[in-house]
């Protein structure tokens, strides 16, 4: 089922190549270039899940994440981080954060699109 979901990264490239993943799926993809467009974006919009980066110039994704688990409209939004951080402390650090996944950059398009299948899939629930 097509879902609406929200990219949150620096990179034009790397969120290019995410929404091509994603839109082979039918969903439709919204942009945002950093935390606060990303805030704003969610205010227009309600989305069905944000994947974020972790490394960005305004604030890092983790404080992204940190903030929709504070927000009514988002406390249950799915939220899965895609990052070049593969580290263990730093998944843990997500988890308590309340990212529902993580995935390490570079990635593969079709373990994104079957991630973000799963993820709906267990959100229609």
């Amino acid at each position: 089922m097509p879902a609406t979901i929200l990219i949150v990264d620096d990179s034009k490239v790397v969120r290019g190549m995410v929404r091509g993943a994603l839109t082979a799926d039918d969903h439709r993809v919204v942009e945002a270039p950093g935390v606060r467009e990303a805030l704003a974006a969610l205010d227009a919009e309600t989305v069905d899940l944000v994947i974020t980066d972790v490394n960005m110039p305004d604030a890092d994704g983790l404080a992204l994440v940190r903030t929709l688990r504070g927000r009514p409209r988002e406390r249950f939004t799915p939220v899965l981080v895609l990052t070049t951080e593969g580290g263990e402390d730093m998944k843990r650090l997500g988890r308590e954060a309340g990212a529902t996944g993580w995935l390490v950059k570079p990635f593969d398009p079709e373990q994104l699109r079957h991630t973000v299948r799963r993820v709906l899939a267990a959100r229609a629930r």
